[in-house]
């Protein structure tokens, strides 16, 4: 399991928002025909960054569903669109929401519902 610390900044609050970050496109997950977008972000204000990733199944309403975690700069050459979900998975904490959920964020941990 990957331990990040918490440090209090703003961008651990589930319901922070997108436009505190400076983002850059990682690429398309086609796991399972998911289509997962998966990003980094960097946060304006501590300068962590984050993988960001979202999933919406256009013929279900409120299936769009977001995962976010911090991203260690020695991780972050190892992440892939493909094994983001599973870098995700291996984090202490990460921060998830979206119409799937009914929630604009809730911090959680463990498996991550993307299919």
């Amino acid at each position: 399991m990957n331990k990040i610390p918490q440090i209090g900044c703003a961008c651990e609050k589930p319901d922070y928002n997108y436009t505190e970050y400076r983002s850059s496109e990682l690429g398309i997950d086609h796991t399972n025909n998911r289509y997962g977008e998966v990003s980094f972000q960097q946060c304006k204000l501590c300068q962590r960054i984050w993988v960001h990733y979202f999933v919406e199944y256009e013929h279900y309403s409120k299936s769009g569903r977001w995962y976010k975690g911090i991203v260690s700069k020695k991780n972050r050459s190892q992440i892939t669109p493909e094994n983001a979900v599973e870098y995700l998975e291996s984090l202490e904490w990460y921060v998830y929401g979206g119409s799937f959920f009914d929630s604009t964020g809730t911090i959680g941990q463990g498996r991550v519902q993307v299919d």
